[in-house]
């Protein structure tokens, strides 16, 4: 798929301002809206919802003893069936399961890529220093290794052959994440949290750049990205400089 496919298209762009521009300190009388534009927003950009789950303390909200990845995976089996970008479905969402968070599934509209926090934090700078079109980039906090950026980028897109798309096992075994500190390419048949989503340890996901931004070619990035996860690695002597690329092509 080419570069203009995943972009927002101008429109697109006038609906998320508006909802953009909801944004207001919340009240205590309505907590949620500003979580509920933010999530509307990104659904009005293309990008398909499932409800995730959240902090309950320190633990997660499910019902599974040791969750690996405590609140950072969706609540269903069938997350990638259920993700959807309709309005009506998504606030019902929003409003129903206020402490919920929400990942998006990628491979469909977008991809993420997904780099250690302060590799992301020397990419970015440099990516628009060189006037580089840079994308929606969200920061997910956290200790070590959990600390992260997350660049999103247009798909690369349904090529007719089926053995050439991309799945991104990696995500969908979150037991293997700490074996991949570098880059991890999120595309078909994975997934990523969007913000505002909260995480045990009073941590959160936030956007550094707002889902407004169009959507750029994945390769337009990379270099960047995996220089700074490169010197990152160098600069962690126990990091070792692991690239976790889509698989199956």
């Amino acid at each position: 798929m080419g570069s203009e496919s995943g972009r927002v298209k101008r429109g697109e762009q006038s609906r998320i301002s508006q909802w953009l521009r909801l944004r207001s300190k919340p009240s205590p009388e309505d907590p949620g809206r500003e979580r509920e534009a933010l999530l509307l927003a990104v659904a009005a950009a293309g990008l398909p919802l499932a409800p995730a789950a959240h902090p309950a303390g320190y633990r997660c909200s499910c019902d599974r003893i040791g969750c690996p990845t405590p609140a950072r995976h969706p609540v269903s089996f069938a997350w990638q069936t259920q993700s959807t970008t309709d309005r009506a479905q998504v606030e019902r969402w929003a409003r129903n399961q206020p402490q919920a968070n929400f990942i998006t599934a990628t491979g469909m509209v977008h991809d993420v890529l997904d780099v250690p926090l302060e590799a992301g934090r020397s990419a970015l700078e440099r990516l628009l220093a060189a006037g580089v079109e840079v994308g929606p980039v969200a920061e997910s906090a956290g200790r070590g290794d959990q600390a992260r950026m997350l660049f999103f980028t247009a798909t690369r897109g349904t090529p007719e052959d089926e053995d050439e798309w991309w799945p991104c096992a990696l995500d969908c075994h979150p037991e293997t994440m700490d074996e991949h500190p570098g880059l991890r390419w999120h595309c078909r048949g994975s997934y990523v949290l969007v913000p505002p989503a909260a995480l045990p340890g009073d941590h959160a996901v936030s956007w550094v750049r707002s889902i407004e931004h169009a959507l750029p070619d994945p390769l337009t990035l990379l270099e960047a990205l995996t220089d700074a996860c490169a010197a990152y690695a160098d600069s962690t002597p126990h990091t070792p400089a692991t690239v976790a690329w889509p698989l199956g092509h």
